[in-house]
Formats: structure tokens, C-alpha cells, sequence
């Protein structure tokens, strides 16, 4: 089954440090909903561990992220693909746009697509759609709060 979002959030902060917090896996790490490992294996791939609660399935998802098409401090594109054992399998990707806001706040725009199998599909899209909105929005309003931060 496949799904796409599209969203954006202003942040507040300047482009410069947006980028630096969207290549830090210890700042990821602390804003992806249910992430428990996050290693970066080089400097345009990790490895990540989270877990994820999909209505009544529960799941940890062991994969790999790489980050392509990159233009700093303007965006990128990150992909990735995740076993869950007897839960499934989810994969997809991410373009990241970054662009100047006003009062020094940088506009972030992603376009995700994902597709997820397994026992998963048994959900209906619905439950998924709503879970993946939701975790999206925890994702970005972590991100907020963390590069606020500083």
C-alpha cells in the first residue's frame, strides 16, 4: 500500500541551523516519535531502530537511511526502508525543501512518499493515513522545540 503527504512548518530559526539539526542523528533521534537508535554509519547513511504502535499492532522497525540529492543548506532527499519482522516492511523517502522566512524563521516543505506491507496492509489505509499524519506532526513539532533550543 502506498501513501504520499505533503506538508511545512515554519521554525524558529535562521536556514544555517535547520540544516545542522537536520543532519545531527542525535537531534533526529530525539524529535522521531518511538526512535531508539540512530547511528550515523557515514555521512550519508545511518542506521535507526523505532518502534511504532499502529492501532493494535506494535512493531520495531530495524533499517537504513541514506540522504541523497543534497544541496546545503537548502534540502535534501532521505530514503529509507525498515523490517518489522511479522508486522511488515515500510519504505519510502522524503524531499526536504528550506527556504528564508521572515524574522530570520526558516520555512521547511517536505513531500513524503512510503509504502508499507506485510500485516500491516490488514490496518486499511485509513488507520494508517491517520497514524502516519500523526507521527509526522509529533516528528515536526519535536523538531520545532529542538531547534529553538539551539
Amino acid at each position: 500500500m502506498a501513501m504520499t503527504m505533503n506538508g511545512e512548518a515554519t521554525l524558529p530559526a535562521a536556514k544555517n541551523v535547520v540544516w545542522a539539526k537536520l543532519n545531527d542523528p542525535e537531534v533526529l533521534k530525539a524529535c522521531i516519535p518511538g526512535c531508539e537508535q540512530l547511528t550515523k554509519d557515514d555521512d550519508t547513511h545511518l542506521s535507526a531502530v523505532v518502534k511504532v504502535k499502529l492501532g493494535p499492532v506494535k512493531a520495531t522497525f530495524k533499517g537504513k537511511v541514506e540522504l541523497s540529492e543534497l544541496d546545503p543548506p537548502n534540502g535534501y532527499r532521505i530514503s529509507g526502508e525498515g523490517e518489522g519482522g511479522i508486522a511488515g516492511f515500510a519504505k519510502g523517502g522524503a524531499r526536504v525543501h528550506l527556504s528564508d522566512a521572515e524574522g530570520g524563521q526558516t520555512l521547511l516543505r517536505y513531500e513524503v512518499e512510503a509504502q508499507v506491507g506485510g500485516k500491516l496492509i490488514q490496518l486499511g489505509s485509513r488507520l494508517i493515513d491517520s497514524v502516519s499524519k500523526k507521527l509526522a506532526d509529533e516528528f515536526f513539532a519535536n523538531f520545532a522545540k529542538a531547534v529553538s533550543e539551539g
